[in-house]
């Protein structure tokens, strides 16, 4: 099993920043864990937000955050990051970490799941 807990959400203003942590326990399968953030507004299916590999060498976005928001991870502190500036009121959602073993973008791609931190973006 896989235990993953976001924080760092809040409230911003269009054009502020965050950034949200994602910290990963429990059975973490080596360098071979895939770690990526989705976000559901409300209404709206969960889409995906940004990837990454466990070795940091592999990292994709969704192309309304591509400049704009960077995912990292310090595997020392088992942490994966979601640094997100120049916020827009469209970037607020709820914010999820997720993570499995394929580098993919589908949310039914992931098997383990936080319970989610709220951004929300004022003008």
């Amino acid at each position: 099993q896989v235990q993953l807990v976001e924080s760092g959400g809040g409230l911003a203003q269009a054009g502020g920043s965050l950034r949200l942590s994602c910290a990963v326990s429990g059975r973490t399968f080596g360098t071979t864990l895939v770690v990526a953030w989705f976000r559901q507004a409300p209404g709206k299916e969960r889409e995906f937000v940004a990837v990454i590999n466990w070795g940091g060498h592999i990292i994709s976005y969704t192309d309304s955050v591509k400049g704009r928001f960077t995912i990292s991870r310090d595997n020392a502190k088992s942490t994966v990051y979601l640094q997100m500036n120049s916020l827009e009121p469209d970037d607020t959602a709820v914010y999820y970490c997720a993570a499995g073993l394929v580098f993919l973008k589908r949310p039914n791609d992931y098997t383990y799941w936080g319970q989610g931190t709220q951004v929300t973006v004022s003008l």
